[in-house]
Formats: structure tokens, C-alpha cells, sequence
């Protein structure tokens, strides 16, 4: 009979070599896999409890998996030797262990790699700001930020410093000193290392996700003391984003966050994974980039004007995800239904098919 960690193996060496992005391991489930956005059954018996407590044995300390079943939630990464590292999330269903194991790959792919477009290439080369890249869950938002932050690696002398829960890709030392700060393990939360940052000589500031007012708040006044801040958020577009960030604060700070985030924004970078005909997953995209007319609207509280900036700022490096979509379309490497399906605005983009 194989071992709990040999079945382990065996289950994330399939996941390696079909290409998939995500395990889903769960009591009472066959093991389940996502290939290119759809989740496909591993032929494999039937998860016992013993097999899930076993699987935990392997991917976590005894002191976290002990918190795990005292809280029934963990977030956590876990290096397979040096084929692969996976990001995690333990929880329970039903009164049932359930693991999400999400593939982390071990080389930083490019924004050319990724099929992104050459426009973000210029957040890399900031001195100071704000940039963000949003979507929903699952959407590349993390890789996109590691292909910048690798850039500036890779082109620029400076003191890089993540702030992640959990630590994700692993960058080397290249031109830049990097270091990767992980939530629970090297420091005690977010708002803690955030409030340390400004101690550490630090240039660039990775933050994994912005998760309360605090958190946002900070990241803001680092992009205004001369900060490159880059993060990222569960929000669907660059007005939502901007909205959702101004009204989790109290009404008496919002026109104080308004105006702090009018001038020290730099961009807002939305994106989705789409299915490709020929196979695998490509990006559709929207970019914002902040200028006066877009500083002027955020300020006056018209930020449902910007989405109109966006269509007609093509000239200064914007795009509309809408466009984006459409060229995807034309050019023949996504289908009409799935266009559709990723629109926010599909009576706008039946217009440009």
C-alpha cells in the first residue's frame, strides 16, 4: 500500500505533467485537477480523512497543521523539491478537510512570455507610485506582478521587499537585493511589516493583496514618500477598483484617501484568462493610466466618467478590455461566446465585433 506522502507525490507529479494549475484534494472526493480553466477528475480512489490528515503531514509543520484543525483555515506554500512549489489553502466543508494546492511555476516567465502588453512595461521603470493589478480569483494577477518585479530585478539597483501571505514565486538577487517577507513567519501581519518598511531603506514594495483600510492607507502614503508600491485586488475593473478602495474607508477620510490617490496612482492593470482555441489560456486586458484628466475625475468624484478615458486613451498606452477582447476575437484565438462571457459591457463590445 502506497504511503500518504507517496500518494501526494504521485497526485502532484500528474498535476505537473498534464499542466495543471490547481489540486484539489478533498474528503470523500476523488482528486480533482483545473487544466486550462476546467476542473477534471484524476482516476483515483475515493480521499479518506486519513488521507487528507496524512497529506497535511506533508505539506505543513506540526504547529500549523494543529492550528489549521484548531481554526479549520490555512493559507500556506509548499516546495516540491525543486520540480515545483505550490501555494495552499486548507479548510473544512461539511465538517470535512478539503486542500487546494495552486501551482506555482519556478521560472518567472516575462511579460512578453505571458502575453502581456509591452504599455505595463513602463510601471517597471517608476521611481514612485502606486500600480495595481486587479480581477478575480485565478486570473494571473500574481505572476503579472512577479514578471515586474523580476524586470526591475533584472534592470535596476534597488531594495525590493514582498510582503506576501504566503510566499509565492522565489526570486534570486539579480541587479536588485530582494527580499520576501512571509505573513505569520516573518512577520506578524500585513500592517506590521508595512509599518516597518519605511525603516528599511526600501525602494519597491511588493504588498500580495491589500486587505483593510490600514493596509491601503499605508501602501498609499509609501507611493507618496517616494515609493514604487505595487499590490493587487479582487475587483473586476479600474472604476471599481478605484471605488471600492475610496469606500472602505469612514465618509470623514474619503475625500483625504480621494485626493491621496489622485496624485500617487499610477496605473491600474485589470486582467482575465481566457481559453485559447488552439489550447491553454491568454490574457484579455484593460489598462489605466493615471494623468490629470484622470487625477481631476477621482478627485471631483467622477469616477464613473474614467471608464470613457480609457476607451479613447489609446494614444497614451490605454486599453479597453472590451478592445482587447474583440482583437482577441478577430485575430482567431478566442471564440465569440467566450469574449462575451468575459464582458463586462457586451452591448459595448458587439459594437467592435
Amino acid at each position: 500500500m502506497p504511503t500518504n506522502n507517496t500518494k501526494l507525490q504521485e497526485l502532484i507529479d500528474s498535476t505537473i505533467a498534464q499542466g495543471a494549475s490547481d489540486l484539489h484534494l478533498g474528503q470523500g472526493s476523488v482528486p480533482i485537477i483545473r487544466v486550462s480553466g476546467a476542473m477534471t477528475p484524476i482516476s483515483q480512489p475515493i480521499l479518506t480523512k486519513e488521507d487528507l490528515l496524512g497529506f497535511l503531514d506533508a505539506l505543513m509543520t506540526p504547529e500549523r497543521k494543529k492550528s489549521f484543525l484548531e481554526t479549520q483555515e490555512v493559507d500556506f506554500s509548499y516546495a516540491y523539491g525543486e520540480k515545483a512549489r505550490f501555494r495552499g489553502n486548507g479548510y473544512f466543508e461539511r465538517g470535512r478537510i478539503g486542500i487546494a494546492l495552486r501551482l506555482i511555476p519556478r521560472v518567472i516567465r516575462t511579460l512578453a512570455e505571458l502575453n502581456l502588453p509591452p504599455s505595463i512595461e513602463q510601471f517597471s521603470t517608476r521611481e514612485q507610485g502606486f500600480f495595481l493589478v486587479v480581477g478575480p480569483v485565478g486570473q494571473g494577477k500574481t505572476t503579472t506582478l512577479a514578471a515586474l518585479i523580476e524586470k526591475i530585478n533584472q534592470e535596476r539597483t534597488e531594495h525590493i521587499v514582498t510582503i506576501e501571505d504566503p510566499i509565492e514565486y522565489l526570486f534570486e538577487n539579480k541587479r536588485s537585493l530582494i527580499d520576501q517577507r512571509e505573513v505569520r513567519v516573518d512577520t506578524h501581519d500585513f500592517q506590521t511589516a508595512l509599518d516597518s518598511l519605511f525603516r528599511q531603506d526600501v525602494d519597491v514594495v511588493m504588498i500580495g493583496e491589500m486587505r483593510t483600510p490600514d493596509t491601503i492607507a499605508t501602501a498609499v502614503t509609501a507611493a507618496e514618500t517616494g515609493h514604487l508600491v505595487l499590490s493587487t485586488l479582487h475587483t473586476n475593473n479600474a472604476v471599481q477598483t478605484i471605488d471600492r478602495i475610496i469606500d472602505v474607508f469612514p465618509a470623514g477620510q474619503q475625500d483625504q484617501i480621494r485626493i491621496q490617490l489622485a496624485s500617487s496612482m499610477a496605473g491600474i492593470f485589470s486582467q482575465r484568462l481566457v481559453p485559447r482555441i488552439s489550447g491553454g489560456l491568454i490574457p484579455a486586458y484593460e489598462l489605466l493610466i493615471n494623468n490629470t484628466a484622470v487625477a481631476n475625475l477621482i478627485r471631483e468624484k467622477r469616477t464613473h466618467e474614467i471608464q470613457t478615458l480609457i476607451e479613447t486613451g489609446i494614444e497614451e498606452g490605454m486599453i479597453d478590455m472590451n478592445r482587447s477582447l474583440a482583437e482577441l476575437v478577430r485575430s482567431g484565438q478566442i471564440t465569440v461566446e467566450s469574449a462575451y462571457s468575459r464582458s463586462i459591457s457586451p452591448k459595448t463590445l458587439e459594437r467592435l465585433l
